[in-house]
């Protein structure tokens, strides 16, 4: 008997937006070829340099994706959110993934199998249009976070962070700090000891107010312009 709690991929409430490009034959192969997984948080969603046969997609929940470095040191790239598609570049590289995918909260998602999508890529154009597009802008988003992690001082690249928490994954000023002090320092490339001491210098400066649970944005201008100025 199937555990899957999504009927089917036609009435999931979280559907990635380029799968409306399918038809329904083909949306019907992607549902036939896909299981569901439960994730408590904290677990391994996928590792780094396993075999990429499936691309995952976030049901419910938030998960960080990042690359594991040398000697434990992690590199952050950025958090999925519910309707996203992971699909490492390693599957049209070597067959690899390139990074690795934890759970930030208790999470579902489905494994899709990617032959199956390559397979609806090579005739479905508008869809094969869609993939460039997402990965077009994870890269961009990619090359954007190299950039500001060799041009930025430290108190910008962590403005930067906690803008983007703000706009990109809770769209509000102030937010459940799902991220640990050390999983903040993988996103902004600096030690634990760093966020913390940073962190206290914004609060006691009125920019932020900051506790173990939680970031409230109390001057978003200064914040914007310490990113900016980095």
């Amino acid at each position: 008997m199937s555990s899957n709690l999504i009927d089917n991929c036609e009435n999931c409430t979280a559907n990635w937006e380029h799968f409306r490009n399918l038809t329904t034959d083909e949306l019907n192969l992607i549902n036939e070829n896909r299981y569901e997984a439960a994730f408590r948080t904290g677990e391994i969603m996928i590792k780094q340099g396993s075999p990429a046969s499936h691309a995952l997609f976030i049901a419910s929940g938030m998960a960080k994706v990042y690359v594991e470095g040398i000697n434990g040191r992690n590199c952050m790239l950025g958090i999925a959110l519910p309707g996203e598609l992971i699909m490492s570049p390693g599957a049209y590289l070597n067959s690899r993934h390139s990074y690795s995918v934890a759970s930030l909260t208790n999470a579902r998602a489905c494994f899709i199998s990617i032959a199956i999508l390559k397979q609806v890529v090579r005739t479905n154009g508008a869809f094969a249009e869609g993939m460039l597009m997402d990965m077009s802008e994870k890269f961009n988003m990619t090359n954007q976070k190299l950039v500001s992690q060799a041009q930025k001082r430290m108190s910008g690249r962590l403005a930067e962070i906690l803008l983007y928490l703000s706009d990109n994954v809770y769209h509000s000023d102030e937010y459940h700090m799902i991220l640990s002090r050390q999983e903040l320092g993988e996103m902004a490339s600096m030690a634990k000891e760093c966020v913390v001491r940073i962190l206290k210098e914004f609060e006691d400066s009125g920019i932020i107010d900051s506790n173990s649970s939680g970031i409230r944005i109390l001057d978003r201008e200064e914040l914007i312009k310490i990113s900016e100025r980095g």
